[in-house]
């Protein structure tokens, strides 16, 4: 037996491999065991809590860490056999590549997850998802490029050349792409200080439309008219833009006019009619009204009142009401809107006669 296990089978004799075998063997009914037992029982645990971040957690070592622990298995029990230089060295480097990605994984997996559950607090949170896509993908690109750094520096490579010819590299790349970096930077603007989001109807100038997508460099707008309008997301930052679903109430100021036959009493008792009409609406909030002063053909009321839905079409129903019930009411009391007329007076002149004798 003894004979058996001092035979030497490449540069290791039959007792190293099965130290080697039984090392890994272990180890990994160790990890099984893990997988089996503590997290199945977390599992079950964290389907009894309200929060999902402890799900979160056992999704992340289960599928993460449990196959960077069976990678460390196979490695640790490979330690214990003597090896030719150029296979260590292999096998410590695809062992360095394996951690770094696992870890890296596991961090990019914490960030989106993070980010997700803050967006998901707020209110229209699947727009608000789409638009963080861009935020989470530059953030994985950094933090793989920060992870591959750490990996070749840990290689015994020297990075202070590497990370100043990107240094370099970034400064020939931004003065070649600067309308690209300044879209970039401002769609962070769009993301943290959110001046508008997805779904929101706004007004740049003579353009007008509904938010329908926010991305790295462009921001895609669908106008009233159907077409789509893509703008820089520096154009829009820079510009002057007005959202109206921020809007909480809508101010409306029109005004009237009557003619110069109506009599004291049935002005007197306009505004108090509009008044009564305005305010029978439960979605509409009278201010004020007003005989506001004598026009060139009609005696002029001005009238104030707020929507309190800043929807446009519940806006244009309501006043459409207003106006119809106060056309109504004016006709019943047998009140005439004025309208452009001018009034020719023309008198006879007295004649002269002459008397003769």
């Amino acid at each position: 037996m003894k004979h058996i296990l001092d035979q030497t089978l490449w540069s290791n004799t039959v007792y190293q491999w099965l130290i080697f075998l039984a090392i890994v063997l272990g180890l990994s009914l160790t990890v099984k065991l893990f997988k089996s037992v503590v997290i199945r029982r977390l599992r079950l645990w964290t389907q009894r809590t309200h929060t999902n971040w402890d799900d979160f957690v056992v999704g992340l070592a289960e599928n993460s860490l449990v196959p960077l622990l069976y990678i460390s298995s196979f490695y640790f029990g490979m330690k214990t056999l003597i090896l030719a230089e150029k296979l260590e060295n292999i096998l410590h480097v695809a062992y360095l590549i394996g951690i770094t990605f696992f870890v890296l994984k596991m961090i990019s997996s914490a960030f989106r997850k993070f980010v997700y559950s803050f967006i998901r607090r707020e209110e229209n949170s699947q727009d608000k998802e789409k638009q963080a896509g861009g935020l989470i993908v530059i953030t994985n690109v950094l933090i793989w490029i920060l992870g591959i750094i750490f990996l070749i520096d840990n290689l015994g490579y020297n990075v202070t050349t590497l990370i100043a010819g990107l240094g370099v590299g970034g400064i020939a790349i931004a003065l070649a792409a600067q309308a690209v970096l300044g879209d970039l930077f401002s769609y962070f603007v769009i993301f943290f200080d959110r001046p508008f989001e997805i779904g929101d109807f706004v007004v740049i100038g003579d353009k007008n439309g509904t938010i329908e997508y926010i991305g790295i460099k462009t921001t895609r707008i669908r106008t009233l008219s159907g077409e789509q309008l893509v703008c820089s997301n520096t154009d829009l930052t820079n510009s002057r833009l007005h959202n109206f679903k921020r809007m909480e109430r809508r101010r409306i100021v029109f005004s009237l006019g009557v003619t110069y036959q109506t009599s004291g009493d049935q002005l007197a008792e306009i505004p108090g009619l509009v008044k009564h009409i305005i305010s029978s609406r439960p979605q509409l909030q009278f201010d004020r009204g007003h005989f506001s002063g004598y026009g060139d053909f009609s005696l002029n009321f001005e009238f104030v009142y707020f929507v309190l839905d800043p929807d446009y079409t519940v806006y244009m129903d309501n006043q459409q009401a207003v106006y119809l019930e106060i056309f109504t009411a004016f006709e019943k009391r047998g009140i005439d809107f004025a309208y452009p007329t001018q009034t020719l007076l023309i008198g006879q002149q007295p004649v002269a006669v002459e008397n003769t004798r």
